[in-house]
């Protein structure tokens, strides 16, 4: 029902012409969850029967049951509220659940909110949640959309480059860089036609070096593939301590997702990224208005689904005195 009435609301925007549907700004904020941290364990917890549970315990045992994203490993777990997460981001570690907007930047209208436990993972699996729904309900699918590192995964720049054709203002999550002295991943060149990178010296790192059965695609569980050098082309190398000192041969981990991060560091550096980082941080500002204006800073409810409607119910607020503020006061009806 509550997401009845928000979408409601995010069509009465569109009609009166807030929304342009261009440039949508995705990012999330902490939600203090009312759970203490006295009711909380680091051990294995029994539940009770079934009777005798909550809903929030319920939708917890569920998560688990079914495996899903939701099913995380946690230090700390709610005895109160489980699907909250223990976090210390914000100083003193307290229980959280994160609120995630999808903005259209045009107006900071709110387009699409959802909520999910505290963790930089789930928080961005959120941005195929909320663009497949806006596309769906709303038929709107903005042409780049804007948010900080922690979005710049490799899985969400292939999701939003192959299969949205959207394009993604948002710096690449990038750990290659060395500061110790060595050559780093961009001191290598990568050749497409061959494919193979080039060391400083010309010499090649290859996927494959012999031939490997066809089932075999040599593909890791980060979704990485590993490009190596000879041995012979390392051992008498005069940039070897600069290269590899601790080992035989170089290793390069190549993301099977690099074209889309290829695409990604392309827009970062063009001159609409300036204007790309100016607009994201609306969203901040939708975040502190929730928190200041609408003093919105921790849960009423527990569960989930609970706080999913909390946090809809917050979104519908923001837009109304958006919609209210924009639009001006109405005509008096006469007769």
């Amino acid at each position: 029902m509550f997401r009845r009435v928000f979408n409601t609301i995010v069509e009465q925007c569109i009609s009166e012409s807030l929304v342009k549907g261009e440039g949508f700004a995705i990012d999330a904020s902490l939600i203090r969850a009312d759970a203490s941290q006295q009711r909380a364990s680091d051990r294995p917890i029994d539940w009770g029967s079934q009777e005798t549970q909550s809903l929030a315990v319920k939708e917890y045992l569920a998560a688990l049951d079914e495996q899903s994203d939701l099913n995380r490993p946690q230090k700390s777990v709610s005895l109160t509220d489980p699907m909250s997460q223990w976090s210390g981001a914000k100083g003193p570690a307290e229980f959280y659940y994160s609120t995630n907007y999808l903005i259209d930047v045009e107006n900071n209208i709110v387009i699409d909110v959802e909520a999910s436990p505290s963790t930089l993972k789930l928080e961005v699996a959120t941005t195929r949640t909320m663009i497949n729904r806006v596309e769906e309900n709303h038929g709107l699918l903005p042409e780049r959309l804007m948010g900080d590192t922690a979005y710049g995964a490799a899985a969400n720049l292939d999701y939003l480059v192959n299969e949205k054709d959207i394009e993604p203002h948002i710096p690449v999550w990038d750990k290659s860089k060395r500061n110790d002295g060595t050559l780093s991943v961009s001191d290598f060149k990568w050749d497409e036609t061959t494919n193979e990178y080039r060391c400083p010296q010309d010499k090649p790192l290859r996927h494959r070096w012999r031939n490997y059965k066809p089932d075999e695609s040599g593909i890791t569980k980060s979704n990485t593939m590993a490009y190596r050098s000879r041995q012979s082309d390392c051992k008498d190398c005069p940039l070897k301590q600069r290269c590899c000192p601790n080992t035989a041969t170089r290793k390069i981990a190549r993301s099977i997702y690099e074209d889309s991060r290829t695409v990604a560091r392309n827009i970062v550096d063009s001159p609409a990224y300036e204007k790309s980082c100016r607009e994201r941080k609306k969203v901040e500002m939708c975040f502190a208005h929730m928190k200041r204006q609408l003093q919105f800073t921790r849960l009423r409810l527990r569960g989930m689904s609970s706080a999913n409607d909390e946090f809809l119910l917050v979104a519908c607020a923001h837009n109304l005195k958006k919609l209210a503020s924009m639009r001006g006061p109405l005509e008096p009806v006469i007769g």
